[in-house]
């Protein structure tokens, strides 16, 4: 690799344009990503892809002017110490602000660029253009508001919202309220179970430690692989797994962890019962709330689903442990 230093003028031109000529794809692939979701916005990002092509035209004239059209295989990946963009264009469904994140990302980077090139030219002219391509880098973000306020009515960002509100449900909410269920409930029964079996706080958190990694591992890969996202809009598996095996092992270790209380401590088994009976009923009312709140299920319904479910579950392991 070299450092920047050591690359000469056309070598610098070439960098620039092969840059703004990647800059171009990635908006135009951020532009058809969102144009079903947020088809005011991938109008922005057409605008700006427009704008990036306009700027390897303006840098292609001015080195076929002086070096010819052969152009050196050369990428800013290159040099010593530059930027290379992340592939988060490649990720089906990304959230519409870590797109806006990244082509800010995109533009400080750029401007950056431009401003230690335009310092390095000996060319007068390229010094110029360089030098103006820094400034209008600078101003992209302005130039993305300016759009963004021209394209993005009041009635499409009211529609954008309800957009990005669905697919945060979709790709968060869902998998996560379904693995808070599974680890809060499906736990229930072998945990109280073994608490009142062995009434030993040590081996009922054991059991209950397992139950929890087990549902979390299975429910994270059964999520992950039960759809790409692609046909339903769910966003990326990895992160639904990820999100729905993190609740599962959280429900699960919620009312395992008051087992903790150590057996010599006295009526340690009656206290650390307790303590997991409140977070039990902590738990399944949150779950009933967070139903209501995101699922549109009306909160007694979701109550009725859920606290008594889960009151059965917890039953049926009391009952089982004790005989």
């Amino acid at each position: 690799m070299k450092s920047f230093s050591e690359l000469t003028q056309r070598e610098i031109l070439a960098i620039a344009i092969a840059s703004e000529e990647e800059d171009n794809r990635i908006y135009a692939t951020f532009a058809e990503e969102l144009a079903d979701r947020y088809p005011a916005t991938a109008k922005v990002f057409h605008e700006m892809a427009a704008e990036e092509d306009g700027h390897r035209r303006q840098l292609l004239e001015i080195y076929q002017a002086r070096f010819g059209s052969n152009l050196p295989a050369i990428r800013r990946e290159d040099v010593k110490g530059f930027y290379s963009r992340r592939p988060t264009w490649f990720v089906k469904n990304l959230p519409l602000e870590t797109i806006r994140h990244q082509a800010e990302a995109m533009e400080v980077d750029s401007q950056r660029f431009y401003v230690q090139a335009a310092a390095a030219s000996q060319d007068v002219g390229v010094r110029k253009l360089l030098g103006d391509l820094a400034v209008v880098e600078k101003s992209h973000g302005e130039k993305a508001n300016a759009l963004s306020e021209a394209i993005l009515t009041e009635s499409a960002r009211a529609e954008e919202g309800r957009t990005a509100h669905k697919f945060f449900v979709l790709q968060y909410v869902q998998p996560g309220l379904a693995g808070l269920m599974d680890g809060s409930v499906s736990t229930l029964a072998p945990l109280f179970a073994a608490a009142f079996a062995t009434q030993n706080n040590w081996s009922t958190f054991l059991v209950g430690l397992a139950a929890s990694l087990g549902a979390g591992i299975s429910m994270a890969i059964a999520e992950a692989l039960s759809d790409d996202g692609s046909i339903t809009g769910r966003g990326a598996p990895f992160i639904r797994g990820a999100v729905c095996g993190l609740m599962t092992t959280a429900g699960g270790l919620g009312h395992s962890l008051p087992f903790l209380v150590p057996d010599s401590w006295p009526h340690a088994f009656w206290t650390a019962t307790t303590i997991a009976g409140i977070v039990v009923f902590i738990e399944l009312w949150a779950i009933a709330y967070i139903r209501a709140r995101y699922m549109d299920t009306p909160f007694l319904k979701a109550v009725a689903q859920i606290v008594v479910g889960g009151a059965v579950v917890l039953a049926v392991g009391i009952l089982i442990g004790g005989a």
